[in-house]
């Protein structure tokens, strides 16, 4: 034995060792031997003759020990490893193969990347999470339910402004749309849906987070109680305007497939938009629109439903009318209203105490009463009210009466100013 490797065994070989044991002493017919081991007769002949010939190790197979056919270069695990660290550093494994092959026209599964990378301390082992509650069943029709959300990331990586990515995606196929912003408010928030609504119509429902900007906070008021309603933000009233049902997540993990969505998204388009060098939210959202095509042509799936519930606007709707921001305000008897600290005048009569400032994504501002826009014009000072001038009246001369007591001293002589000059008394 000696100058001959030792071969250790596996559990399975082990087992398979017994039974062709047991074969070959005649405990056992071939034909049964293969039923255990679920092999061909073939086969088992083929081992009978190995162990007969070699002993025990005959059972291991031929191929142990030795380097793989299929082994790949070694000069090409170091360029592999080479350009991780010089261009690709932080990619996944995934989009790694899917960038050596697109942009080095190198072909290496995504599996074999993670082992290189894992053996040479580039990346960590994953660990497996257990799943710590039950998936909700997706929606049976393409628009039944849209999940949107807006994600605070890092996403040009310090190159230009910080952004956040409004994002939708539909709970029966996984399409996704979305749009950079420069903050997450209720404005961005009516601009993607507008566009989305733009592409496919209106979604029968839509899921949300509690954040302010889709939810209010505010306390009913007295006439909110009366009337036997909730408080609304302006997204929820919008939606209500538009016939689209509004559902509230009360934890991440209820509206699991927008979350994973924005992890996929912070884990590969900020990677791509780093390799296009995007410095702009211009570039980054002309960027996005060819992304998320490409994104939807992969990763979409068919609806378990054929029907799409989406529902197309009517011709000449005026969805920038219900997509905007509306504010009540009063309307004073001079006909002017005070709006986010600035003065505007009326610029026709209108018999009503309230008129409704409507703020538009375009930046337009409209000002209405009984849905009809009505003229006005900034003006910087209130109107002076005009006092109402009295008349004039001539006042009498007063004559005292004859009988008045001064009347009764006697009237002095004007003394004679010639005669003063000359006395030197004047």
């Amino acid at each position: 034995m000696a100058g001959k490797d030792i071969i250790m065994l596996t559990q399975e070989e082990l087992k398979k060792l017994h039974i062709i044991r047991k074969a070959i002493d005649g405990r056992i017919k071939q034909i049964e031997a293969a039923e255990i081991l679920s092999l061909s007769d073939r086969q088992i002949r083929r081992l009978l003759g190995r162990v007969r010939a070699e002993g025990d190790t005959g059972i291991a197979h031929k191929s142990r020990g030795k380097e793989s056919n299929r082994r790949l270069p070694e000069k090409l695990r170091k360029k592999a490893i080479k350009l991780y660290r010089q261009k690709y550093n932080g990619f996944g494994p995934t989009l790694l193969s899917e960038k050596l092959f697109e942009e080095e026209d190198i072909k290496i599964s995504d599996e074999t990347l993670r082992l290189w990378l894992i053996e040479t301390g580039d990346i960590k082992k994953r660990r497996k999470h257990k799943r710590h509650r039950q998936w909700r069943e997706r929606k049976g029709h393409f628009g039944e339910m849209l999940q949107m959300d807006g994600s605070h990331h890092n996403w040009l990586e310090g190159r230009g402004p910080e952004l956040v990515l409004m994002g939708c995606i539909d709970d029966a196929t996984n399409k996704i749309f979305g749009r950079f912003y420069e903050y997450e408010g209720t404005m961005p928030a009516m601009d993607c849906f507008k566009r989305y609504t733009g592409f496919y119509g209106l979604p029968m429902s839509i899921y949300l987070d509690r954040h302010t900007t889709y939810k209010s906070n505010a306390k009913p008021t007295i006439e909110d109680d009366l009337l036997g309603r909730k408080p609304m933000s302006q997204f929820e009233r919008a939606m209500e305007e538009l016939v689209v049902e509004v559902g509230h997540a009360n934890s991440p993990q209820a509206k699991g497939r927008i979350e994973r969505l924005f992890r996929t998204l912070q884990d590969r388009l900020v990677k791509e938009m780093r390799l296009k060098g995007i410095k702009t939210i211009g570039e980054a959202n002309l960027f996005l629109e060819g992304y998320l095509k490409r994104h939807n042509e992969r990763f979409s799936i068919e609806a378990a439903e054929k029907e799409d519930l989406h529902r197309p606007l009517a011709e000449g709707f005026d969805l920038d009318g219900v997509l905007c921001v509306k504010t009540k305000r009063a309307l004073r008897n001079d006909f002017t209203v005070v709006h986010n600290k600035k003065l505007y005048q009326i610029l026709e009569p209108a018999n009503t105490k309230d008129v409704i400032v409507e703020e538009r994504i375009n930046g337009r501002m409209y000002i209405t009463h009984n849905n009809r826009a009505l003229g006005y014009k900034e003006i910087y000072s209130r109107p002076l009210k005009e006092k109402p001038k009295k008349p004039f009246k001539i006042r009498k001369k007063y004559i005292p009466p004859k009988d008045h007591p001064w009347r009764k001293y006697p009237v002095l002589p004007k003394p004679d100013v010639s005669i003063l000059v000359k006395t030197g008394h004047f």
